[in-house]
């Protein structure tokens, strides 16, 4: 689990103005190599090797890096009301963190804060004619590299902002967020099932909105030294206010609480990285908005179905959790609470469209085939949720193929498995 300085450290470097400030270090480096290299060359060097044409490709680099981060800007921009007007809002915080979109357009701001630097060096005259070679080699290099951006820029507008490019995103944020969370089940403390014991004491914090992550080094470090246990009582994705319970101590009653309550970032909105549930639930808003009048699109339902299939099917990956805090215990998340995420809102919406309903029920019928043990009850009775929302909207037919799909999830989640030999 992340502690709470790389977490910011990580947050840090996915804004652009922290590659366009390397850039601008880029340019003074580059002035003060060229101070340093420049006499070190033979005389003549540069004017034979044509430095004087840096400051023309440096003029060059800055006016046109310009007209392309505002062009940039404002297709990303496009691509972000598109996708929260067509996908939904929540996709939005994954399409401002795209790695590709991120780099190409931090080069090129980048490059072109680089261009303004060294032109207004070239005007200081205080650069030798070798001075301006080495200038001239590292222009190139940038050159070079904003080369490339513009290559990846064209081949990622092509998908960038679209339906599917977001869905993916989203699956790919909840695989990520699943994966981490099957490695450790309790975030790297014991599993907690059930209460805290009766006589721990509760802990609190001020603030409201969405617990976002938890330093989980921290709350173990904090526990050992006030000779205390902690029992997390609000995951990632909980809703916390003034007053609720975040967490539990067991033994002496530590002094300063709010040492314990630090481990828990809040903030405003869910984040995907320690909360898979939030991915599932972003997945199942697309396929909500596609099933609104509006929109009337069961094929993106039908295609989120698939996706949350494949998500849940990786719950089935057996891992031993390591016990990296042992002062620290953790509820699991379950396998009825995720499938809960992703299935009521879609059979609600799809209550008269029978392709979906199909679908969701043969959805259910994958999960029980795939692990009976440990989807059975929960398909069980999402199935039996759904098949009693659409019954009244359905023809005969439909009914009897719906029920048929229902019926042998029923066998199967209660056909008896085999002992193990």
């Amino acid at each position: 689990m992340l502690p709470k300085w790389r977490l910011f450290l990580k947050d840090t470097f996915e804004k652009l103005w922290v590659v366009a400030v390397l850039y601008a270090a880029l340019a003074f480096l580059t002035n003060l190599a060229a101070i340093v290299i420049g006499p070190l060359l033979p005389d003549g060097l540069g004017e034979k090797l044509g430095a004087g044409a840096v400051e023309t490709v440096l003029t060059i680099l800055a006016s046109s890096m310009l007209s392309v981060v505002t062009f940039s800007l404002g297709i990303m921009v496009s691509a972000l009301a598109g996708a929260a007007g067509n996908v939904t809002p929540r996709a939005t915080a994954l399409l401002k963190t795209d790695r590709t979109t991120q780099r190409v357009l931090a080069t090129f701001l980048g490059s072109f804060i680089y261009s303004l630097i060294g032109i207004i060096a070239l005007k200081a005259g205080v650069l030798t004619q070798n001075d301006r070679l080495v200038y001239f080699i590292v222009t190139i290099v940038v050159v070079a590299i904003v080369v490339i951006a513009i290559l990846r820029w064209i081949a990622h507008l092509t998908v960038f902002g679209l339906m599917s490019d977001s869905i993916t995103k989203v699956e790919k944020a909840a695989a990520r967020a699943l994966s981490e969370r099957i490695k450790a089940p309790y975030l790297g403390g014991h599993g907690l099932s059930g209460t805290a014991p009766a006589e721990a004491h509760p802990i609190t914090q001020s603030e409201i909105g969405y617990v976002r992550h938890i330093d989980m080094g921290w709350l173990q470090d904090h526990a050992k030294e006030m000779g205390c246990h902690v029992y997390v009582a609000a995951l990632p994705g909980s809703f916390v206010y003034p007053g609720a319970v975040i967490a539990y101590a067991l033994g002496p009653r530590p002094e300063e609480e709010s040492k314990l309550a630090s481990a828990f970032t809040i903030g405003a909105n869910r984040s995907f990285d320690q909360d898979p549930r939030f991915g599932l639930a972003v997945l199942t808003e697309i396929a909500e908005r596609a099933l609104s009048p509006a929109v009337n699109d069961p094929g993106t339902a039908i295609d989120i179905l698939g996706r949350a299939v494949r998500l849940l099917a990786t719950l089935t990956e057996v891992h031993e959790p390591e016990l990296t805090y042992p002062n620290v215990w953790v509820p699991a998340i379950t396998v009825a609470d995720m499938m809960e995420d992703v299935f009521p809102a879609i059979a609600r919406d799809a209550a008269s469209v029978f392709s979906v309903q199909i679908r969701l029920q043969k959805a259910l019928l994958a999960l029980v085939r795939i692990a009976p043990h440990q989807f059975g009850k929960a398909a069980t009775h999402q199935s039996e949720q759904a098949l009693a929302r659409c019954e009244a909207n359905m023809l005969p037919h439909e009914r009897t193929a719906l029920e048929a799909v229902a019926t042998e999830i029923a066998e199967t989640a209660a056909a008896p498995r085999p002992r193990p030999i």
